[in-house]
Protein backbone atom coordinates (compact mmCIF):
# COMPACT_ATOMS: atom_id res chain seq x y z
CA UNK A 1 0.00 0.00 0.00
CA UNK A 2 1.57 3.17 -1.42
CA UNK A 3 2.05 5.40 1.97
CA UNK A 4 0.77 9.28 2.48
CA UNK A 5 0.97 11.93 4.51
CA UNK A 6 -2.00 13.13 6.47
CA UNK A 7 -2.29 16.91 8.03
CA UNK A 8 -4.80 18.74 9.84
CA UNK A 9 -4.43 22.83 7.96
CA UNK A 10 -6.29 25.73 10.56
CA UNK A 11 -6.20 29.11 8.24
CA UNK A 12 -7.61 31.69 10.35
CA UNK A 13 -8.66 35.10 8.82
CA UNK A 14 -9.62 38.19 10.90
CA UNK A 15 -10.34 41.56 9.78
CA UNK A 16 -10.65 44.48 12.38
CA UNK A 17 -12.74 47.51 11.17
CA UNK A 18 -12.52 51.09 12.82
CA UNK A 19 -16.20 51.39 11.70
CA UNK A 20 -19.22 49.26 11.56
CA UNK A 21 -19.24 47.32 7.92
CA UNK A 22 -23.04 47.72 7.10
CA UNK A 23 -23.06 45.17 4.06
CA UNK A 24 -19.80 42.56 3.01
CA UNK A 25 -19.60 40.32 0.15
CA UNK A 26 -17.05 38.16 0.88
CA UNK A 27 -15.37 35.06 -1.90
CA UNK A 28 -13.30 32.74 -0.14
CA UNK A 29 -10.67 30.16 -2.02
CA UNK A 30 -10.21 28.15 1.61
CA UNK A 31 -11.31 24.56 0.37
CA UNK A 32 -8.31 22.35 -0.62
CA UNK A 33 -8.46 20.24 -4.31
CA UNK A 34 -9.48 16.90 -4.56
CA UNK A 35 -6.61 15.52 -7.07
CA UNK A 36 -5.07 12.14 -8.16
CA UNK A 37 -2.39 12.38 -5.16
CA UNK A 38 -4.70 14.80 -2.79
CA UNK A 39 -7.94 13.68 -0.84
CA UNK A 40 -9.67 16.27 1.01
CA UNK A 41 -11.67 14.17 3.91
CA UNK A 42 -12.64 16.54 6.21
CA UNK A 43 -13.65 20.19 5.57
CA UNK A 44 -15.59 22.94 7.45
CA UNK A 45 -15.78 26.63 7.33
CA UNK A 46 -16.90 28.88 10.49
CA UNK A 47 -17.67 32.66 9.70
CA UNK A 48 -18.73 34.59 12.42
CA UNK A 49 -21.20 36.87 12.08
CA UNK A 50 -23.11 34.54 10.44
CA UNK A 51 -23.62 35.46 6.29
CA UNK A 52 -27.12 35.75 5.46
CA UNK A 53 -26.37 33.82 1.95
CA UNK A 54 -24.02 31.74 1.58
CA UNK A 55 -23.41 29.88 -1.11
CA UNK A 56 -20.47 26.99 -2.72
CA UNK A 57 -19.71 26.62 -5.83
CA UNK A 58 -17.27 26.11 -8.23
CA UNK A 59 -15.05 29.12 -10.21
CA UNK A 60 -13.73 28.72 -13.78
CA UNK A 61 -10.42 26.95 -13.03
CA UNK A 62 -12.58 24.60 -10.93
CA UNK A 63 -11.59 25.76 -7.63
CA UNK A 64 -14.18 25.34 -5.16
CA UNK A 65 -15.72 28.89 -3.98
CA UNK A 66 -17.24 30.03 -0.85
CA UNK A 67 -19.64 32.98 -1.89
CA UNK A 68 -21.02 34.78 1.09
CA UNK A 69 -23.04 37.50 2.09
CA UNK A 70 -23.22 39.59 5.48
CA UNK A 71 -25.96 41.97 6.30
CA UNK A 72 -25.95 42.57 9.29
CA UNK A 73 -23.32 45.41 11.08
CA UNK A 74 -20.18 44.50 12.17
CA UNK A 75 -16.41 45.38 12.85
CA UNK A 76 -15.16 42.14 13.25
CA UNK A 77 -15.41 39.55 10.20
CA UNK A 78 -13.61 35.78 11.37
CA UNK A 79 -13.60 33.24 9.37
CA UNK A 80 -11.92 29.85 10.42
CA UNK A 81 -11.19 26.84 7.32
CA UNK A 82 -10.37 23.45 9.45
CA UNK A 83 -9.40 20.71 6.87
CA UNK A 84 -8.00 17.52 6.95
CA UNK A 85 -5.71 16.58 3.72
CA UNK A 86 -3.99 12.97 2.67
CA UNK A 87 -1.36 13.43 -0.04
CA UNK A 88 1.17 10.57 -1.48
CA UNK A 89 4.04 11.22 -3.02
CA UNK A 90 4.17 12.53 -6.93
CA UNK A 91 7.04 14.29 -7.89
CA UNK A 92 8.73 11.88 -9.45
CA UNK A 93 6.05 11.69 -11.71
CA UNK A 94 7.50 10.09 -15.44
CA UNK A 95 7.38 13.16 -17.52
CA UNK A 96 9.22 11.01 -20.32
CA UNK A 97 11.66 12.09 -23.15
CA UNK A 98 9.88 14.17 -25.03
CA UNK A 99 10.41 13.74 -29.17
CA UNK A 100 10.43 17.70 -29.97
CA UNK A 101 11.50 20.65 -28.43
CA UNK A 102 9.90 23.52 -26.20
CA UNK A 103 9.55 25.32 -29.16
CA UNK A 104 6.97 22.29 -30.67
CA UNK A 105 4.49 22.90 -27.50
CA UNK A 106 5.05 26.49 -28.17
CA UNK A 107 3.50 25.63 -31.32
CA UNK A 108 0.95 23.17 -30.51
CA UNK A 109 -0.61 25.97 -27.51
CA UNK A 110 -1.49 28.65 -30.47
CA UNK A 111 -4.00 25.90 -32.04
CA UNK A 112 -7.26 27.38 -32.52
CA UNK A 113 -10.25 26.76 -29.94
CA UNK A 114 -11.25 23.47 -30.06
CA UNK A 115 -7.95 21.89 -30.12
CA UNK A 116 -6.68 19.23 -27.69
CA UNK A 117 -4.79 21.97 -25.88
CA UNK A 118 -7.08 24.56 -25.47
CA UNK A 119 -7.52 24.27 -21.22
CA UNK A 120 -3.27 24.89 -21.47
CA UNK A 121 -3.94 27.71 -23.55
CA UNK A 122 -5.85 29.85 -21.03
CA UNK A 123 -2.38 29.70 -18.87
CA UNK A 124 -0.14 31.17 -21.82
CA UNK A 125 -1.05 34.61 -21.73
CA UNK A 126 -0.51 37.97 -19.73
CA UNK A 127 -3.11 38.21 -16.74
CA UNK A 128 -3.55 41.20 -13.90
CA UNK A 129 -0.36 40.31 -12.21
CA UNK A 130 2.03 38.74 -14.43
CA UNK A 131 3.36 40.56 -17.70
CA UNK A 132 5.35 38.69 -20.14
CA UNK A 133 8.33 41.63 -19.62
CA UNK A 134 10.90 41.68 -22.57
CA UNK A 135 13.49 41.42 -20.33
CA UNK A 136 12.16 38.35 -18.44
CA UNK A 137 12.38 36.66 -22.14
CA UNK A 138 16.26 37.49 -22.41
CA UNK A 139 16.51 35.95 -18.65
CA UNK A 140 14.89 32.58 -19.19
CA UNK A 141 16.14 32.16 -22.95
CA UNK A 142 19.72 30.47 -21.18
CA UNK A 143 17.51 27.67 -19.71
CA UNK A 144 15.53 27.21 -22.99
CA UNK A 145 17.77 26.48 -25.92
CA UNK A 146 16.58 25.01 -29.16
CA UNK A 147 15.49 21.58 -28.76
CA UNK A 148 15.68 21.28 -25.27
CA UNK A 149 12.68 19.67 -23.65
CA UNK A 150 9.96 21.60 -21.35
CA UNK A 151 10.68 19.94 -18.04
CA UNK A 152 14.47 19.92 -18.13
CA UNK A 153 14.37 23.52 -19.13
CA UNK A 154 11.47 24.62 -16.67
CA UNK A 155 13.52 22.29 -13.94
CA UNK A 156 16.98 24.71 -14.40
CA UNK A 157 15.02 28.25 -14.76
CA UNK A 158 13.23 27.23 -11.17
CA UNK A 159 17.34 26.25 -10.03
CA UNK A 160 18.44 30.01 -11.32
CA UNK A 161 15.27 32.13 -9.64
CA UNK A 162 16.60 30.03 -6.46
CA UNK A 163 19.93 30.96 -6.62
CA UNK A 164 19.62 34.96 -8.44
CA UNK A 165 16.55 35.98 -6.18
CA UNK A 166 16.95 36.50 -2.11
CA UNK A 167 13.95 35.68 -0.30
CA UNK A 168 12.96 38.54 1.74
CA UNK A 169 9.48 39.09 3.31
CA UNK A 170 10.10 42.81 3.73
CA UNK A 171 10.73 43.57 0.35
CA UNK A 172 7.85 43.52 -1.60
CA UNK A 173 3.98 43.88 -0.74
CA UNK A 174 0.71 42.97 -2.53
CA UNK A 175 1.15 45.75 -4.94
CA UNK A 176 4.75 45.37 -5.78
CA UNK A 177 4.81 45.12 -10.03
CA UNK A 178 6.89 42.24 -10.90
CA UNK A 179 9.13 44.85 -12.99
CA UNK A 180 10.02 45.66 -9.71
CA UNK A 181 10.71 42.07 -8.28
CA UNK A 182 12.55 41.49 -11.18
CA UNK A 183 14.69 44.80 -10.96
CA UNK A 184 15.32 44.44 -7.25
CA UNK A 185 15.95 40.55 -6.90
CA UNK A 186 14.23 40.30 -3.67
CA UNK A 187 10.72 39.11 -2.68
CA UNK A 188 8.80 36.19 -1.36
CA UNK A 189 7.42 32.76 -2.90
CA UNK A 190 4.25 34.80 -4.80
CA UNK A 191 6.92 37.17 -6.53
CA UNK A 192 8.79 34.07 -7.32
CA UNK A 193 5.87 32.09 -8.79
CA UNK A 194 4.98 34.81 -11.01
CA UNK A 195 8.44 35.88 -11.76
CA UNK A 196 8.67 32.00 -13.19
CA UNK A 197 5.16 31.91 -14.52
CA UNK A 198 6.00 35.09 -16.58
CA UNK A 199 9.34 33.59 -18.06
CA UNK A 200 7.52 30.76 -19.39
CA UNK A 201 4.69 33.06 -21.08
CA UNK A 202 7.14 34.99 -22.24
CA UNK A 203 8.34 31.91 -24.54
CA UNK A 204 4.68 31.08 -25.41
CA UNK A 205 4.65 28.20 -22.68
CA UNK A 206 1.69 27.64 -20.33
CA UNK A 207 2.17 27.94 -16.55
CA UNK A 208 -0.66 28.44 -14.03
CA UNK A 209 -0.04 29.68 -10.05
CA UNK A 210 -0.90 27.22 -7.61
CA UNK A 211 -1.76 28.64 -3.90
CA UNK A 212 -1.45 26.00 -0.95
CA UNK A 213 0.42 25.33 2.07
CA UNK A 214 3.59 23.53 2.57
CA UNK A 215 4.58 21.48 5.59
CA UNK A 216 8.64 22.53 6.64
CA UNK A 217 10.66 19.90 8.89
CA UNK A 218 12.52 22.29 11.27
CA UNK A 219 16.52 21.65 11.26
CA UNK A 220 17.63 18.95 14.12
CA UNK A 221 17.53 20.15 17.68
CA UNK A 222 14.69 22.77 16.87
CA UNK A 223 11.33 22.85 18.33
CA UNK A 224 8.61 22.71 15.91
CA UNK A 225 6.80 26.10 16.55
CA UNK A 226 3.24 26.95 15.50
CA UNK A 227 3.68 29.00 12.59
CA UNK A 228 2.06 32.72 11.99
CA UNK A 229 2.09 32.96 7.98
CA UNK A 230 -0.58 33.08 5.62
CA UNK A 231 -0.03 30.79 2.74
CA UNK A 232 2.15 29.33 0.08
CA UNK A 233 3.06 29.37 -3.99
CA UNK A 234 4.47 27.60 -6.57
CA UNK A 235 3.91 27.28 -10.64
CA UNK A 236 2.29 24.21 -12.53
CA UNK A 237 4.42 23.97 -16.24
CA UNK A 238 2.43 22.26 -18.78
CA UNK A 239 4.79 19.83 -20.24
CA UNK A 240 2.57 18.16 -23.15
CA UNK A 241 1.78 14.65 -22.54
CA UNK A 242 3.42 14.57 -19.39
CA UNK A 243 0.56 16.77 -18.31
CA UNK A 244 1.04 19.75 -15.24
CA UNK A 245 4.30 19.42 -13.33
CA UNK A 246 4.50 21.20 -10.18
CA UNK A 247 8.04 23.25 -9.33
CA UNK A 248 8.29 25.47 -6.14
CA UNK A 249 11.15 28.21 -7.48
CA UNK A 250 11.21 29.50 -4.31
CA UNK A 251 12.17 26.32 -2.65
CA UNK A 252 14.30 24.93 -5.65
CA UNK A 253 12.15 21.50 -5.69
CA UNK A 254 9.49 19.56 -7.46
CA UNK A 255 6.50 19.64 -5.46
CA UNK A 256 5.49 16.40 -3.75
CA UNK A 257 3.56 15.15 -0.47
CA UNK A 258 4.53 17.82 2.05
CA UNK A 259 2.80 20.26 -0.23
CA UNK A 260 -0.90 20.65 -0.28
CA UNK A 261 -2.52 22.13 -2.85
CA UNK A 262 -5.46 24.67 -2.45
CA UNK A 263 -6.00 26.53 -5.83
CA UNK A 264 -5.13 27.57 -8.53
CA UNK A 265 -5.47 30.39 -11.68
CA UNK A 266 -3.38 32.45 -14.35
CA UNK A 267 -2.19 34.39 -11.19
CA UNK A 268 -3.03 35.38 -7.59
CA UNK A 269 -5.53 37.40 -8.28
CA UNK A 270 -7.87 34.28 -9.04
CA UNK A 271 -7.15 32.57 -6.09
CA UNK A 272 -7.24 35.36 -3.49
CA UNK A 273 -7.96 32.82 -0.12
CA UNK A 274 -10.54 35.99 1.19
CA UNK A 275 -12.16 38.93 -1.38
CA UNK A 276 -14.74 41.06 -1.44
CA UNK A 277 -16.42 44.67 -1.32
CA UNK A 278 -17.31 46.23 1.89
CA UNK A 279 -19.51 49.37 2.96
CA UNK A 280 -18.42 50.76 5.63
CA UNK A 281 -15.41 49.77 7.71
CA UNK A 282 -13.39 53.01 7.72
CA UNK A 283 -9.74 51.33 8.29
CA UNK A 284 -8.75 47.80 8.51
CA UNK A 285 -6.29 45.20 10.41
CA UNK A 286 -5.80 42.12 8.83
CA UNK A 287 -4.71 39.35 10.57
CA UNK A 288 -3.94 35.82 9.24
CA UNK A 289 -2.67 32.71 11.34
CA UNK A 290 -2.07 29.64 9.04
CA UNK A 291 -0.84 26.24 11.22
CA UNK A 292 -0.03 22.82 9.05
CA UNK A 293 -0.04 19.94 11.50
CA UNK A 294 1.28 16.56 10.91
CA UNK A 295 -1.79 14.09 11.94
CA UNK A 296 0.96 11.50 12.35
CA UNK A 297 2.98 13.44 15.09
CA UNK A 298 1.88 15.07 18.20
CA UNK A 299 3.32 18.65 17.94
CA UNK A 300 2.02 20.93 15.30
CA UNK A 301 4.46 22.03 12.40
CA UNK A 302 4.22 25.53 11.15
CA UNK A 303 3.45 26.29 7.32
CA UNK A 304 5.66 27.30 6.24
CA UNK A 305 9.06 28.51 8.04
CA UNK A 306 11.74 28.42 5.09
CA UNK A 307 11.58 30.35 2.01
CA UNK A 308 8.17 29.99 1.66
CA UNK A 309 6.10 32.24 3.32
CA UNK A 310 3.44 34.35 2.39
CA UNK A 311 1.07 36.83 4.56
CA UNK A 312 -0.61 38.34 0.97
CA UNK A 313 -4.58 38.89 1.11
CA UNK A 314 -6.81 41.37 -0.68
Amino acid sequence: MEATMRYRILHETRYLYASPVVLSQQLLHLTPRNLPWQQCSAHHIKIDPQPAEDRDREDYFGNSVKQILLAAPHDVLSVRAESEVQTRAHAEQDVGVPADGWETLRDRLRSPPGEPLFEPSHYVYESPQVECLPELRVYTQPSFPRGRGVFDAARELARRIHADFEFDSTATSIATRMREVFEHRRGVCQDFAHLMIGCLRSLGLAARYVSGYILTVPPAGRPRLIGADASHAWVSVYCGEAGWVDIDPTNDCLVDDEHITLAWGRDFSDVTPMRGVVLGGGEQDLQVHVTVSNLAEESPVPAPQSRGDINRSS
